[in-house]
């Protein structure tokens, strides 16, 4: 895509558009038990880019024919709001949308021990209230933060990020101006408690040597963003306790 216009992307002082430094992630807030009639919730910000996670399960299908007898069904659905882009969006799921469906799931599928219940489905929900980049990854902290407030075994928590390459330097946490007119895009989902990566992709070109390099700058982050999922959930078990 090409550069937005009017748009300084990096200044003299190696300071982005919006001020941020080249390794810093934009302002993020969590939040869980949202919604009433889930089993678990969540709301996540990454800046601008706000996502909203629902968690229902391990239940029985509906449709008792896709039960599988030695592990619960995972299903996930990512879907952009109408109102979650300048432009309305059509609200019937896009291409993208599936597939970026698929990949969030494949992200839990060996995290979520769903060999515990079989003959069930657990069903992620992940509504992008608003999109300013990185609503995939954003999207994978949310459904992290909502599993465990569902209560649902896992493995560890996982959080996800993107690193971008724009102007030749490598950024952290990739907004919609910075993901639109960069060289290089790298999303990337980590549960560090076990040191696994659980989704990794890489739109554009990297040298080997970007790339190990972006890879640290997106762990780094994601070690921190767990933190953070972990006082989120530590803080709303404290205050329950206390009511």
């Amino acid at each position: 895509m090409g550069k937005a216009i009017g748009v300084k992307l990096i200044d003299e002082l190696g300071r982005r558009h919006d001020g941020r430094l080249p390794d810093q992630m934009r302002p993020v807030k969590m939040r869980i038990n949202v919604l009433e009639n889930a089993d678990g919730s969540a709301l996540v910000e990454y800046g601008r880019t706000r996502i909203l996670a629902a968690v229902y399960g391990p239940r029985e299908p509906v449709q008792k024919f896709m039960a599988l007898p030695d592990r619960a069904l995972l299903r996930v659905r990512y879907h952009m709001a109408p109102f979650s882009t300048e432009e309305r969006k059509s609200p019937a799921p896009s291409r993208r949308e599936i597939e970026l469906s698929k990949v969030i799931r494949e992200a839990f599928e060996d995290i979520i021990l769903v060999k515990y219940f079989p003959r069930t489905a657990i069903d992620i929900f992940l509504e992008v209230l608003q999109a300013d980049g990185g609503t995939r990854t954003a999207a994978v902290t949310a459904a992290s933060l909502a599993l465990a407030n569902a209560g649902i075994p896992m493995k560890a928590l996982v959080a996800g990020v993107a690193v971008g390459k724009i102007e030749g330097q490598l950024v952290l946490d990739v907004d919609e101006i910075e993901d639109g007119s960069g060289e290089a895009d790298m999303p990337v989902a980590y549960a560090p408690d076990i040191e696994k990566i659980t989704l990794f992709q890489l739109n554009g070109v990297l040298t080997r040597e970007e790339l190990e390099r972006g890879l640290d700058m997106a762990l780094n982050a994601i070690r921190e963003l767990v933190e953070l999922e972990k006082r989120t959930l530590k803080e709303e078990y404290v205050s329950t306790e206390e009511v």
